[in-house]
């Protein structure tokens, strides 16, 4: 099940955390991964490394998807020296917290180019080529307080929610191509940002998911191979909330 052998994707902001999962997992099932970065080519080249000592293929693009002409002009490339792009991966993105009040505009904007159109540009190309290949799997990294809220991260969810409407309407416009267009709502997971929160206030978060823990990266890149696969087919327009229950 869920073999990816022969297909290619490339994955945005995927150089660590949650995108590095999704790298690693999408490569183990065979696929030949683009690791996107936009800083930090050194953790691009060692995911690359990772995947490549497991047995895998990978190789890295640059690029910043802030700017949608650029994010679409990158993917483009990578299609055609790659000869076909078979998945997406739209993770990369950016939190500006804080409470609305205090935010700049410029914060605000940022936000948006980067997690919103960011995506239409990378989803734009990737589209041009699925079309040709008359098939394709386009995935969205969105994030639980998309559809829950959460005080000091009204930018952001905004910029979250956006993708879910995105991933129902062009769900709706290339399913016909054989295109299927979906996110993942992942919910508190480990990475950097979560494993520099004190004790208490881990503890504390851990009361509000009622399975009890802080998620894997792990788990929402099994997500991303699920709906990567030719298993899920028949599976477009839904977002997969990974969330141990925090949002139902």
């Amino acid at each position: 099940m869920f073999d990816l052998k022969g297909k290619t994707a490339l994955v945005t902001g995927g150089s660590r955390g949650i995108g590095r999962a999704i790298c690693e997992a999408l490569a183990a099932q065979g696929a030949h991964v683009v690791v996107n970065y936009v800083r930090g080519e050194d953790n691009a080249r060692a995911v690359v490394s990772a995947i490549e000592a497991a047995g895998g293929t990978a190789e890295i693009a640059g690029f910043d998807v802030s700017n949608m002409g650029v994010a679409e002009e990158h993917v483009s490339a990578v299609a055609k020296r790659l000869g076909k792009l078979d998945i997406l991966v739209a993770n990369a993105g950016i939190a500006q917290d804080g409470l609305l009040l205090r935010l700049k505009e410029a914060d605000i904007d940022q936000t948006l180019a980067v997690n919103v159109k960011g995506a239409l540009g990378c989803a734009k190309a990737a589209v041009k080529s699925m079309m040709r290949s008359k098939g394709g799997r386009i995935i969205f990294v969105s994030s639980v307080v998309a559809e829950m809220g959460n005080a000091g991260q009204t930018v952001y969810a905004a910029s979250k929610a956006a993708l879910l409407g995105i991933t129902k309407s062009l769900a709706r416009e290339y399913a016909s191509r054989s295109i299927t267009v979906n996110a993942i709502a992942p919910g508190f997971i480990e990475t950097d940002m979560t494993n520099a929160l004190p004790e208490a206030a881990r503890t504390e978060l851990c009361r509000a998911i009622p399975l009890g823990r802080i998620g894997a990266a792990a788990e929402i890149a099994a997500a991303a191979v699920y709906l990567a696969s030719e298993e899920a087919a028949y599976v477009t327009g839904q977002t997969l909330r990974v969330n141990g229950g925090m949002y139902v």
